[in-house]
């Protein structure tokens, strides 16, 4: 791709992190914000730009409209609304649903062909929105999924272990939210089985811990919150790595949001699930062989989606 081209919809935290990440990394030749507030997305654009001196990349970055996405390579949703003081978790996804229509279809009509990627939360059904509202083919429509959920249980894993989180192999696979979870019968520490690890070496870890790990995992987003109000940075360089292993054509193996066709017994779902990630977006799913607990686990979280996705009653 001569010119990597990405619209940014939505300049809020996550948004901006983002950007701010993909500026920092080269991750794209064009970056075009678009916000409902365009003075914000002028004065995010300016900031950004200000920068470039001290930046290896010489990114063109501006505010713009959904004309822009006529030729670009991906699109990167981040808008949404806010929770509102007891306002059920429907209720929410019912005025996200309407916040996407009012993007997906510029977009769409645009004349826009490449691949969207969705952060906005809860990203599984969001994804699934777009999906359902833009018409595209399932691999050009990904959400980040657990992607940002396997780089906690790694850096946590790692640090327990004392081994460097890329060496790590484990996921978080299932919803991004309360029910997802961790197989570990298919975790590794390098090419041995983590199991094994823990077994061969009781006298320095044990499973009790893994349960304290996974449960951290979980959880990690409330505690962020309650310190600081929001996550932003952590999501905004997931997005970027998966924006690089479009751009790259990596083949990597990312657990990002992807729709399910039969797989561990689910159709037609979008939920965290290892994929191998390239230039044409999600290129397969990758069947884990889960054992029966954890197939089960997942079924369950697919069910939690669909149930909360059907509730929503979209035409």
């Amino acid at each position: 791709m001569d010119n990597r081209k990405i619209v940014l919809v939505g300049t809020g935290m996550v948004g901006m992190s983002f950007a701010y990440a993909a500026l920092n990394q080269n991750a794209c030749d064009e970056l075009v914000l678009i916000d409902i507030n365009r003075e914000r997305a002028i004065g995010e654009a300016m900031d950004l730009n200000h920068g470039l001196a001290f930046s290896r990349t010489s990114m063109k970055i501006y505010a713009g409209e959904y004309s822009h996405c006529s030729d670009a390579d991906i699109v990167v949703i981040c808008a949404g609304v806010n929770q509102k003081e007891g306002e059920s978790r429907l209720e929410l996804l019912s005025r996200n649903a309407k916040v996407f229509e009012s993007i997906v279809k510029p977009v769409v009509e645009s004349g826009f062909s490449g691949i969207f990627l969705v952060a906005t939360n809860p990203v599984d059904i969001m994804t699934r929105i777009t999906y359902e509202m833009s018409g595209f083919k399932e691999n050009k429509v990904i959400g980040t999924g657990t992607t940002l959920d396997t780089a906690r249980l790694r850096y946590l894993l790692g640090d327990y272990l004392h081994i460097n989180a890329k060496n790590v192999h484990a996921y978080v696979i299932g919803e991004h939210g309360d029910s997802e979870f961790v197989p570990w019968s298919q975790a590794l520490i390098a090419t041995k089985p983590l199991f094994d690890v823990i077994n061969h070496n009781k006298d320095k870890f044990s499973f009790d811990e893994l349960n304290r790990i996974s449960n951290l995992v979980r959880t990690s987003a409330q505690q962020i919150i309650k310190a600081k109000n929001a996550t932003y940075y952590g999501i905004g360089m997931a997005i970027v790595r998966i924006v690089k292993a479009i751009f790259q054509n990596e083949n990597s193996v990312l657990t990002v949001s992807s729709r399910l066709n039969g797989e561990y017994g689910i159709k037609d779902v979008y939920i965290g699930t290892p994929c191998i990630i390239n230039r044409d977006g999600v290129r397969c799913v990758l069947d884990l062989s889960l054992e029966k607990n954890e197939a089960k686990s997942l079924r369950e979280s697919a069910n939690i989606l669909n149930d909360s996705y059907n509730g929503l009653n979209l035409q």
